[in-house]
């Protein structure tokens, strides 16, 4: 199956921001450098309806009846597990809310460039890719990268000189700032603003469980997207007199540590805090995970992942869903605003279901659900707002050493990013 096939030829630069849910980049806030202090602000469809149906409003949790209890340990502020395969949701924490992606944004840049750039295309690096805050592969100026390797350095090492060398190639940060937040759209991913290609983070930005979740829902059935996701070591080439080549490994570990592990993308900002999302596929079942704002102390955001993983090859896969990840065409019937409200309205109900959904099984367990807050207010946010955003919005944080052939640690200039 092809990456969303048509849907992110990359053209003049528009309106970067904007799902139709009133949902944008803001320049003029300060750069986030911690989580919201409570729940963030709740995504919703720009018809005002809740994306995969009303039960997934709930900012608690929510699981499918004949689902095994919970496992312990999960304190993922938001979280989703669901079958890829027919997009049922088994389970989910504040599924629609919209937190800082940090890189697993990432996931987003490759599943709109892969489809339109030139994988044998060499790109030259510059010394704005060598001057990018936070993780980076080490890109320096002169050097020379085909793209297919920028893909890779983009996902197994989070590189954010490859994000930024992968968008000049695309035709420059605003053009795939705007086809990523197309392509977004398309999916249903409605909660979800790039203000970065790399995640760095910037006022406005956002993502939630469920969007990540339909992000890697497809990318795991492109052939090329899934290669990507798998690999497990590069080579980076040096530039001759200036620096050496070195070999990069892939930060998601359960490629090595969970069997079926089709894929995944690590995240770290300080606004952010940890985040992940992976696909597993076990005896012809396909599920997907997503967490964010994650700790890793008591237990790690991964193996909280794999346990979320296992709760749900363990949940029957005839217990249908408490909702469902929606697709393409669902998505586009859910593009039509709201009606106005008028003088005389009644005072606010449920959370309306999304047009005509299939079935699904009622909620085990949901508390409470909540009626999204946010009315949507048009699609047209330049995308030069969102590039001022991105010049004045990076945050810096740690990164891991890159190991150097031979077992030695390079240890490139420190920044801000994901330092996984």
């Amino acid at each position: 199956m092809l990456l969303v096939a048509g849907a992110v030829t990359l053209g003049p630069a528009g309106p970067a921001a904007a799902q139709g849910a009133g949902l944008a980049v803001d320049p003029s806030a300060p750069t986030p450098t911690a989580p919201f202090a409570g729940p963030p602000p709740q995504g919703a469809a720009p018809d005002g309806s809740t994306v995969g149906g009303a039960a997934l409003a709930t900012r608690d949790l929510v699981t499918v009846p004949g689902a095994p209890p919970l496992p312990e340990g999960i304190d993922a502020r938001g979280w989703l597990v669901a079958d890829a395969g027919t997009g049922q949701v088994l389970g989910a924490r504040d599924p629609h809310g919209r937190y800082y992606p940090a890189s697993t944004l990432k996931t987003l840049t490759l599943l709109t460039l892969a489809p339109v750039l030139d994988r044998g295309q060499v790109v030259e690096g510059t010394t704005e890719d060598e001057a990018m805050e936070g993780s980076r592969v080490g890109l320096v100026r002169g050097g020379r990268y085909p793209v297919d390797l920028l893909f890779r350095a983009l996902v197994m090492q989070s590189g954010n000189d490859a994000a930024n060398a992968l968008a000049r190639t695309a035709g420059g940060v605003p053009a795939t700032l705007a086809a990523m937040n197309r392509t977004a759209a398309e999916l249903g991913a409605f909660d979800t603003v790039a203000g970065t290609p790399s995640g760095l983070d910037v006022a406005g930005q956002s993502s939630s469980p469920y969007d990540l979740a339909l992000i890697m829902r497809r990318l795991v059935e492109d052939p090329y997207a899934r290669d990507v996701l798998q690999t497990r070591v590069a080579d980076i080439p040096g530039v001759p007199g200036r620096a050496l080549g070195y070999q990069i490994q892939n930060q998601d570990t359960l490629l090595a540590d969970y069997p079926g592990t089709l894929g995944g993308k690590t995240g770290f900002t300080d606004a952010a805090r940890h985040t992940f999302v992976a696909a597993v596929e076990r005896d012809g079942r396909r599920l997907v995970v997503s967490l964010m704002q994650a700790e890793r102390r008591p237990v790690h955001e991964l193996e909280q992942a794999e346990r979320l993983l296992d709760w749900g090859f363990a949940t029957p896969a005839a217990a249908g869903g408490v909702g469902r990840l929606v697709d393409p065409a669902e998505a586009a019937r859910l593009t039509a605003p709201p009606p106005s409200p008028t003088p005389t309205r009644a005072a606010p109900s449920a959370v309306a279901a999304a047009p005509t959904p299939p079935p699904v099984t009622a909620p085990q367990v949901a508390t409470r659900s909540v009626e999204s807050p946010l009315v949507p207010v048009g699609l047209a946010v330049g995308a030069l707002a969102v590039v001022t955003a991105t010049l004045v919005g990076r945050h810096r944080a740690r990164r891991r050493p890159v190991p150097a052939p031979g077992g030695a640690v390079r240890r490139p200039p420190t920044g801000a990013g994901d330092p996984r």
